[in-house]
Formats: structure tokens, sequence, C-alpha cells
């Protein structure tokens, strides 16, 4: 490897890390597992984690072909993600726990937990427009290189590694928390939740209008 690759490997773990966030990630994790136990909230970071490692990983080698055989444009998926995390965000903002994530029926729960794990943690907090479009762009200039495709790879890998540490470790310390306190921060969360819907809304209508043009 030399250092043009060396210096190929430091950008792409860069990107991915800072464009996937596993630390601004963690109390939207916090909030959305509100109703599950210790250890249910350790198996959701650890699905969650491992699912956004396939997505992406999917995205890194089809990503385009997948985008192109549907006739999907990003700012489409953009949009379409954006309305999904609006829809929780309401939820969590009211304090009440998701139709996407509790039901009164035990069969139904279990079918709820996974659907955290996969939505909203992995799509579209952790795998989201921004971070399908850096694998796919980082493979673009990776050009099937032997030594800089197994670099996107491992950025992949590390990245999802440390967002699972995080959440694991973070389900573990809200034990100790008030259950009012977290009310309230769910609240607030539920808000910040919505402006990144709102974001991820109105760049994927900007990215739209852009094609047009």
């Amino acid at each position: 490897m030399d250092n043009e690759d060396l210096k190929f490997a430091v950008v792409a773990l860069s990107a991915i890390f800072f464009v996937i966030d596993p630390l601004a990630n963690v109390p939207v994790f916090l909030s959305i597992t509100g109703e599950l136990t210790a250890q249910q909230r350790r198996s959701v970071a650890l699905r969650a984690a491992f699912a956004t490692w396939v997505i992406l990983c999917f995205f890194a080698v089809a990503g385009g072909l997948v985008f192109k055989a549907f006739g999907i444009s990003l700012g489409a998926f953009k949009v379409a993600g954006g309305l999904m995390l609006l829809l929780m965000s309401i939820d969590m903002m009211r304090a009440q726990p998701s139709p996407t994530r509790s039901t009164k029926e035990e069969r139904d729960e279990s079918r709820a937990r996974d659907d955290i794990a996969i939505f909203p943690m992995a799509i579209p907090m952790l795998a989201g427009p921004g971070a399908i479009a850096t694998v796919m762009v980082l493979m673009s200039r990776a050009s099937w290189s032997p030594t800089r495709v197994p670099a996107v790879f491992l950025a992949i890998t590390l990245t999802c590694l440390c967002a699972w540490l995080m959440m694991r470790s973070a389900a573990n310390a809200e034990r100790f928390l008030p259950k009012t306190l977290l009310r309230a921060f769910e609240r607030v969360m539920g808000l910040l939740l919505a402006a990144v819907a709102v974001e991820f809304i109105a760049g994927g209508v900007r990215d739209l209008v852009h094609l047009s043009q």
C-alpha cells in the first residue's frame, strides 16, 4: 500500500464515520427504545449495527445498479426516508409509544423490536441517504482497486462496530436515569428528529428539482 492508498483509507474512514456519526445517534436510540428492557436494547443495538453494515456494504457493491434498475434517484430516497422519520418523531414529541415499535400482543412486540433495529436506527439514522451516497462515491473513486476497495469495507466495519459499542454502553447507563427526565428528553429528541426529517425531505426535493432542470 503506497501513500496515496493510505490517504484514501484515512479519507474513507473519516468520511464514513463522520457522516454516520455514531455518538449523535445514541440519544435517538435511547429515546425510541424507552419501552424495552436493557437486554432487549442490547439486542436492538446489535441488530441495528449489523443491519447498517449489511446495507452499506450492499450499496457499496451494487447501489448504483439498484437505483438504476428501479429508476430511483437519491433525491427520492431522501424524501421517502424523511417522511418515515417524521412520522416517528411526532410520536416521540407526544411521548407516546409509536405503533411502529410497540403493540399489545407478544408476537407484535417481537416484530416491533425488529422494526426498531431496521427503522429508524439502521435506516435512515445510521445508514441514511448521506451514508449510502458516501460509500457509493468512495467505491467509484476506488475503481475496484485491490487495496482501496478493502479500505472502504474496513471503514464501514469499524464505524458499525463503534456504533454498536456506543449504543450498547448507553443502554446500560440509561437504567440509572429517572423516567421523568427520559420523557422530557424523548420530547426534545423528537423535535430534533423532526428537524432532521425535514432536512432529509428538503435535500431530496432540491436534488429532484436539480435533476428536472
